[in-house]
């Protein structure tokens, strides 16, 4: 930062580019756009509920009832959307063998998405925790352990198929060691050369992740168990600096910090120190917070979403993963 030199008061009024708001928004920083946002959805088997019971104003839809919501979602000017699928439980086994049938729920989705509206960009979220009768991200072994290797194996080719199936950005977010590596290569080998790897590099054993997992209905299949031999510990700041550099050699092009509010000093460490673009996830129970304390009257909904929005943007965020983009198109306009 350059030195700032000042003849003190009255010849510098920090207030004079304060003073109205036209002037404010000429010298602003950071400007908050559609295109830095990408708006989640869960996507659910037609029999099932809509009701995502702790996320106010979040519904799941059936791979029919999302074409209605994303032609309207482009109309506001959203260009990207991430999907998460919210499948039967006859269909969930320890292997999640479900997310390699090329007729599963999300490929489904992804085919009817590219065939009515191609030009939407599609994140897909590779784990396999929708599919695990254990509510894990991978592979439970004899041991009870998470054998890294052997769901990396299951990670790359549902990767492939995805890929295959029209999406965009295949985005790893299972925290094995060496997965974008694999699949690095293993899109190359089926040709898919222009799919994105959109790493959570940067995802932590949080707190705020359980509406969620509620809403993809494997809270209740973790049960008592949780995720922190493979998530970062949310007390190491290197351990999550060192894991996103790795997967930027490995060949990410974009890396993801989860979540976001409670990580900023993260996302602003990796500006500094790569040049790939930056991903922050505004969680579920981020969102839940800010959604229930407005509807309680305790603070402005509006004022109160852009501001965190504006946070993450200015801690050095260029993608912003939110529940509220779909609100926040029709604020922006």
């Amino acid at each position: 930062m350059s030195n700032f030199n000042s003849r003190g008061f009255p010849y510098h009024r920090g207030r004079r580019l304060r003073s109205s708001s036209n002037l404010r928004d000429v010298v602003s920083q950071v400007k908050l756009s559609l295109d830095d946002l990408v708006m989640p959805y869960f996507i659910k088997e037609i029999k099932d509920s809509s009701e995502v019971k702790n996320m106010p104003g979040i519904l799941r839809y059936d791979e029919n009832e999302i074409l209605f919501q994303l032609e309207k979602l482009i109309e506001k000017g959203i260009k990207a959307v991430a999907l998460f699928p919210k499948i039967s439980e006859e269909n969930k086994t320890p292997e999640g063998i479900e997310a390699l049938n090329e007729n599963n729920l999300i490929c489904r989705t992804l085919r009817n998405i590219k065939k009515k509206i191609p030009e939407i960009l599609v994140f897909c979220d590779i784990a396999l925790d929708p599919y695990t009768s254990t509510g894990h991200d991978g592979i439970v072994n004899r041991k009870g352990e998470i054998d890294n290797d052997i769901t990396i194996d299951t990670l790359s080719k549902m990767s492939v198929l995805l890929a295959n199936n029209g999406c965009d950005v295949v985005s790893p977010s299972d925290m094995m060691d060496g997965r974008i590596k694999v699949i690095r290569s293993e899109l190359e080998k089926s040709k898919n050369i222009n799919t994105c790897i959109m790493s959570y590099s940067a995802k932590f054993a949080s707190g705020f992740y359980s509406p969620f997992r509620d809403a993809l209905g494997n809270l209740k299949n973790l049960g008592k168990t949780d995720k922190k031999t493979y998530q970062i510990d949310f007390r190491n700041q290197n351990e999550a600096i060192k894991e996103s550099l790795e997967d930027i050699y490995e060949g990410a092009d974009i890396i993801m910090v989860k979540p976001a509010i409670y990580y900023l000093d993260i996302v602003n460490i990796l500006r500094e120190k790569c040049l790939i673009p930056i991903a922050a996830y505004q969680v579920s129970g981020e969102y839940s917070m800010i959604k229930i304390a407005a509807e309680k009257n305790m603070i402005n909904l509006k004022d109160t979403v852009l501001e965190s929005l504006i946070g993450i943007k200015r801690s050095g965020a260029d993608i912003i993963f939110s529940y509220f983009a779909e609100e926040v198109s029709e604020w922006l306009k």
